[in-house]
């Protein structure tokens, strides 16, 4: 059965194959998620034994975080250097232990389970470079990186609402809710898995217009880090704002949905995050349309732009009473979204690209996530002590105008920076003239 299919899938018309390796790619993503965010659902007002000054639920977000970006520092090789083959088994592995977590954190009482989720992050910062190396270097991938780009937008929303779901229909207590909501979405886990397992890798026409996408070693990755630091020191920079903030706004969004007046409603997760996804799915997958990589690498670098400036616009709008909670949301959440997902799906995908080394994008988008997760952990740890009298929305207020306003110029010195730097006669050393394959 398992050749049939890879057959088919070979075979099969662009628009099918697409279809189901983004599907696979979207619903893997977004079983992830129910494994990683559920707990956030719950406020966690009143925990017996918890005696400490900083708040539970933020020592809670600060431990799995914390265990996430270790796993980043991890990913930056393991991801790199993975075999394609080796990936279904690991992502398999990897949620199994964070479920494992999951049940110790419910089962262990307060303080000590704290420690249960660091454990749960640990393994789950590597999934989304397992399941994005099964996207990355096809002709397609804009259109691939995009679906499972909205599968983070939209999850998120949908498991905080099943696991509000779970505590106020089936009375799961709020310590049990997060392994509970995670086994629902195990079957959903293994059939998109297996799917991602059959998938061919990339044709020789793939590799012809995006570089062939290969196992790196350390002398490689210290070589490409070389070649283009300033621009990714600027990129990356803006990429650990956008992180930090997106952190905040996703692990902190009953918070400050209840400060705009919707305390309670477990449907207004889903019904501010489609929204977003739908946004931010049709402006990544617009960039397909453009063929050359250099023009396309402007192209993404101006959505993030864009994305940035949407995000202070709409909060100024909102401050403004201009637009309704739910519409600032949505747009504040679309300005976000349109910023974060090319920075960590297809600009690195077309900046491999048009270097036309052999390499992959994943071991960037591990070096970026690695910085933008200590970056989330240090606006954790920052709101608590540093601004402890500023509430939820205030503090979710000034953030956006931050990242917002320095996020946009941080972009544009990267964007003139890879526009210089990719100009004809001065591609990175020892690599092709034109965006083809370099082979060892």
């Amino acid at each position: 059965m398992n050749d049939r299919f890879r057959r088919l899938l070979t075979q099969a018309n662009p628009a099918v194959f697409t279809a189901v390796a983004g599907l696979a790619g979207f619903c893997a993503y977004f079983s992830m998620y129910a494994f990683r965010k559920p707990f956030t659902a719950a406020t966690f007002e009143i925990v017996p034994g918890w005696q400490f000054v900083l708040d539970y639920k933020v020592a809670l977000i600060v431990a799995q975080v914390a265990g996430y970006a270790v796993s980043k520092f991890i990913g930056v090789k393991v991801i790199s250097e993975i075999q394609p083959r080796h990936r279904a088994w690991a992502i398999i592995g990897l949620i199994g232990i964070s479920w494992l977590a999951l049940v110790a954190f419910a089962l262990i009482p307060t303080p000590w389970n704290v420690a249960a989720l660091f454990v749960n992050g640990l393994p789950l910062g590597m999934i989304w470079g397992l399941v994005y190396g099964y996207m990355e270097g096809r002709r397609v991938s804009e259109v691939l990186a995009a679906m499972l780009c909205a599968s983070f937008i939209l999850s998120s929303g949908v498991v905080k609402t099943v696991g509000v779901w779970l505590m106020q229909t089936w009375q799961v207590n709020e310590f049990w809710m997060p392994a509970a909501t995670g086994c629902l979405f195990m079957p959903l886990l293994f059939v998109s898995v297996w799917v991602l397992g059959q998938l061919p890798p990339p044709s020789p026409r793939d590799e012809a217009e995006r570089a062939r996408r290969s196992p790196m070693t350390s002398v490689e990755r210290g070589a490409f880090l070389r070649a283009y630091a300033p621009g990714l020191i600027a990129l990356i920079f803006a990429y650990v704002l956008l992180t930090a903030f997106r952190d905040f706004r996703d692990n902190f969004a009953a918070e400050i949905w209840t400060a705009l007046g919707h305390g309670g409603d477990a449907a207004i997760f889903s019904a501010s995050e489609l929204p977003v996804a739908i946004i931010a799915l049709l402006g990544m997958a617009a960039v397909i349309a453009v063929r050359d990589n250099r023009r396309a690498l402007m192209v993404i670098h101006a959505m993030v732009g864009g994305g940035f400036a949407l995000l202070a616009l709409s909060t100024l709008a909102f401050q403004a009473n201009l637009i309704s909670p739910l519409v600032w949301m949505i747009l504040a959440g679309s300005g976000l979204y349109l910023a974060y997902n090319p920075i960590n799906a297809v600009l690195f995908d077309r900046l491999v690209a048009v270097s036309g080394l052999v390499a992959n994008a994943g071991f960037l988008i591990y070096v970026a996530d690695s910085c933008g997760y200590l970056g989330s952990v240090g606006l954790l740890l920052f709101r608590n002590f540093g601004q402890p009298d500023l509430d939820w929305l205030q503090f979710f207020m000034m953030g956006a105008y931050v990242t917002g306003i320095v996020g946009a110029i941080a972009t544009l010195l990267a964007a003139i920076y890879f526009y210089r730097r990719s100009s004809p006669g001065r591609m990175a050393p020892g690599s092709a003239p034109s965006p083809l394959p370099v082979t060892r």
